[in-house]
């Protein structure tokens, strides 16, 4: 029988970002994906502000290439200003999936990931002690695998959910929306979508002179599918919506979503998690599904990595829960409420006119900005004053002490804790020396500064692998070695 010390069931973002993430932390990681190869759809198209953020954190920016970004979003349909949230990264609005696969997949497996294609989970046991899978390897051959920990990463249809046994309440689908990507298209574009009488469209160019189209059209219930739509379905409900032709086009690939929205109870089963669409299903509004998936695997990867290898308690695993399943019950309220918005008749255009004028006030626009961005996101921290504990570092340009500059965003790149001494205070450095081997103490000056940053006057700030602060000084309630053993573990 094999022996793994984590496995991941999924190769898509959420899975492969976990991969990285678990290397980062020393820790073996086995990737098991039923496909044999990519896909290469481009399905999820682009970065949230915060994914921008998290990616530029490890350093995998560059490996993109060329990134367009824009400030122009939308909440539900209605226009929203997204350069209201000053200091944040740009979205990022035509990197399809395709390419952030292939981007994750190099960096994790040049980092050591065991990537497994066409390996099949047909069982999953939870012993109390360890977990046993049975997988079908490409040839056919079953085998059992043993893991200390098991990931399910392997979306909406979730087998791992299925298998272990978690409760995913929630609503079934009441409608149906095709999402197609098309050559030989000359469409205006309607890039946050047109709602018409009959539905709602939605026409956005792809590099390669590739029209992405989204299609919902009202009334329509949703069918249940053993595979994807034909172009015709796509192009009879385009031409009833729009009253446009488009069979002329040749389609790249066609698929449909539904509405459903759910939401497993907990994250965490024993020694079974759930990160991304497997733990949370809702309409892709704001595109913000797969970066949100994304995120889940940035703040599980450290903790589980940590515990895996001995470095925390157990107990630090239960924060993925506490702190992700909020998240993922907000998502799923905005995405429903985006839908309203978005798909329903005109007895919502007074809704729409009203929220209309409400986002011409800033303070609304930065709200649903940072909301469907992932800016908002605090954690719980332990109580304090400081206006940053809980929240996302931000970019901060930083003078070292032997006069050279880096970045807090840099700081970041190993995947380990770093301990901004940003007073040059010995006395404080000095009560870190037993967490040295999990974080880094780094002394620095901030460089430009602004008087209105919630850095100002901040003597120290412990920041978390995944980006978040999690004790500054002035502000927090607890002392430092106490947030230290909180998130890293006993001093050694």
């Amino acid at each position: 029988m094999e022996e793994a010390t984590v496995v991941v069931v999924g190769a898509g973002p959420a899975g492969l970002m976990l991969a990285g993430e678990l290397r980062l932390a020393g820790v073996e990681v086995v990737v098991l994906e039923r496909l044999p190869e990519p896909t290469g759809e481009s399905r999820g198209l682009g970065f949230t502000a915060r994914t921008m953020e998290v990616f530029d954190q490890r350093g995998l920016l560059p490996r993109f290439g060329p990134i367009d970004t824009s400030t122009v979003g939308h909440f539900g349909g209605l226009p929203v200003d997204f350069g209201v949230l000053a200091g944040a990264h740009q979205a990022a609005k035509t990197v399809p999936q395709s390419h952030t696969e292939a981007v994750l997949e190099a960096w994790a497996t040049e980092l050591g990931a065991d990537l497994r294609r066409g390996h099949e989970v047909l069982s999953v046991a939870d012993g109390g002690d360890a977990v046993r899978l049975t997988v079908r390897e490409p040839g056919g051959t079953e085998r059992t695998l043993r893991t200390r920990y098991l990931v399910g990463c392997d979306g909406g249809r979730s087998m791992v959910r299925k298998a272990a046994g978690f409760d995913f309440p929630g609503t079934a689908a009441t409608m149906e929306m095709f999402l197609a990507d098309v050559t030989g298209l000359d469409l205006e574009p309607r890039m946050i979508g047109e709602t018409l009488p009959g539905g709602m469209v939605m026409v956005g160019p792809l590099p390669g002179g590739v029209t992405r189209l989204i299609l919902c059209e009202r009334g329509v219930p949703p069918q249940r599918r053993t595979g994807p739509p034909s172009y015709q379905e796509v192009v009879d409900g385009w031409k009833r919506v729009t009253g446009q032709d488009i069979s002329h086009g040749e389609p790249v690939w066609v698929s449909s979503f539904g509405d459903a929205t759910r939401q497993v109870t907990e994250y965490r089963r024993g020694r079974v998690l759930l990160a991304g669409d497997a733990a949370h299903i809702h309409l892709p509004a704001g595109g913000q599904g797969m970066n949100t998936s994304i995120q889940d695997s940035v703040n599980l990867g450290w903790k589980l990595g940590a515990v895996a290898r001995g470095r925390a308690p157990e107990s630090l695993l239960a924060t993925y829960h506490d702190e992700r399943h909020p998240v993922g019950r907000r998502l799923l309220m905005n995405t429903r409420a985006q839908g309203l918005l978005f798909l329903s008749g005109a007895e919502v255009q007074p809704l729409r006119d009203v929220l209309g004028e409400l986002i011409e006030f800033p303070e609304v626009s930065r709200h649903l900005a940072a909301m469907v961005s992932g800016l908002e996101i605090r954690y719980p921290m332990g109580g304090g004053r400081h206006p940053l504990l809980g929240f996302r570092m931000p970019d901060l340009e930083l003078v070292t002490a032997d006069g050279g500059t880096t970045s807090s965003t840099a700081l970041l790149r190993a995947g380990r804790g770093v301990l901004l001494d940003l007073a040059d205070n010995p006395v404080l450095r000095g009560r870190t020396a037993g967490w040295r081997d999990r974080v880094d103490v780094v002394t620095a000056a901030p460089h430009g500064l602004d008087d209105h940053s919630p850095l100002a006057r901040t003597a120290a700030v412990l920041v978390r692998p995944d980006g978040h602060v999690a004790w500054a000084a002035p502000g927090s309630t607890q002392d430092l070695p106490m947030s230290l053993e909180r998130w890293f573990g006993a001093a050694r």
